[in-house]
């Protein structure tokens, strides 16, 4: 934050100038303490308030009277920050900063794909660099056809034209982005299909009913992609809870392994058991368990054996069924896959062997209806 005051003077026609006598003193940004904004007449806090309102563009802020070394010494200081040749308030979170940069260097622009499942919160796995793919913390930005847009892919942004509906697009968190059901459409036209399904599940899970992202589909029917994105809305399962889950099912189908039953409890005689089993074979009699890389995370040791402890003792109370169970991790699903299947194939010919009695399970169905919230509503117009 800045002490505006005695350093700030006007000269006709020329704004606000910045007097050198101004001094820092917190970096929260130029709003940081409102009583020092609210010492200064009514011009002056305007013309302050628009030089930090948005992300604005150097000849902006140099009409306003700050000269290029005036910028330096605010960025310096932190209480401006710089992104895509745009200036905005050096107290916004660095990574919403961005993107509002981002947007604002490209007008009439909304967040999109990756960027767009970032802000949402949906999952994406995409742990395999490609040489094709921009950085990690690249910009994603759609924005409508004309005759002056062009596709980008630079190291910092993606900009891609495609067409755009109200019912496409939802404010959130100061943001104009692609709603849940087209960010998660675009993302599974733009993705291999074994991480298309991990974003299509966990949409489905949180937000999205399956209709809206039939629609959508259907608005791109003819769009590149389209056929990955639909193969993978027909596999997609909400009931998948990690993106190990979604990946391994994929790995599955391709190879050429059936299509388990997913989250499946079992019936101890007396009552059901409260753990469930990721995936359930029930005509083989084999249950597999993904062990994703948090599962025996602990910040103690004592913790982490009881852990591992809890994790035996809820094997055992699953053997006790008169079943198969494989247990699996990333590295299995990512780099063996092949290995995977073999273990779970020999898992198959063992189960068919058994001859106690069937374990009698239960799961949920992927369309109870209790399993989806209410679509989220587009603001509109949005392009106010």
């Amino acid at each position: 934050m800045m002490l505006w005051g005695r350093g700030v003077r006007r000269r006709p026609g020329f704004g606000v100038v910045v007097h050198r006598n101004w001094r820092r003193a917190s970096a929260r940004g130029l709003l940081g303490d409102h009583r020092s904004v609210e010492k200064l007449d009514d011009e002056v806090r305007e013309s302050v308030k628009a030089i930090i309102g948005g992300p604005v563009t150097r000849q902006e802020l140099h009409r306003l009277g700050l000269a290029d070394h005036d910028l330096q010494r605010l960025l310096r200081k932190e209480a401006l920050q710089r992104s895509h040749r745009r200036y905005i308030d050096g107290g916004l979170d660095e990574r919403s900063a961005t993107i509002r940069c981002a947007q604002s260097a490209h007008p009439r622009s909304v967040v999109s794909h990756f960027t767009a499942a970032e802000v949402s919160g949906l999952r994406v796995w995409n742990n395999r660099p490609r040489d094709d793919r921009p950085r990690e913390d690249a910009v994603w930005l759609t924005c409508l056809p004309g005759a002056r847009r062009r596709n980008q892919k630079r190291d910092d942004l993606v900009l891609r034209r495609a067409g755009l509906t109200a019912a496409d697009l939802q404010r959130l968190d100061g943001h104009l982005l692609t709603a849940d059901a087209r960010t998660t459409i675009d993302l599974a036209r733009e993705l291999p299909l074994e991480e298309a399904v991990v974003t299509v599940d966990h949409a489905l899970a949180v937000s999205v009913p399956r209709t809206e992202l039939e629609l959508v589909l259907r608005r791109q029917r003819r769009w590149p992609g389209v056929q990955r994105a639909r193969a993978a809305v027909a596999i997609a399962d909400p009931r998948s809870e990690s993106a190990l889950e979604s990946f391994a099912r994929v790995r599955f189908l391709q190879a050429g392994l059936p299509m388990p039953v997913l989250q499946a409890q079992f019936w101890d005689g007396r009552q059901w058991l409260g753990e469930r089993v990721d995936f359930w074979w029930p005509e083989f009699r084999t249950a597999a368990e993904a062990d994703g890389l948090a599962k025996f995370e602990a910040p103690t040791p004592a913790q982490r054996r009881r852990l591992l402890r809890r994790a035996a003792e809820r094997d055992q109370r699953l053997a006790d069924r008169d079943l198969e169970l494989v247990h699996f991790g990333w590295e299995d699903a990512v780099l063996k896959a092949d290995e995977l299947a073999a273990r779970l194939r020999a898992a198959f010919t063992r189960g068919k062997r058994r001859t106690g009695a069937e374990p009698t399970w239960r799961t949920t169905s992927p369309d109870d209806p209790s399993l989806w919230p209410a679509p989220i509503e587009p603001d509109h117009p949005l392009y106010a």
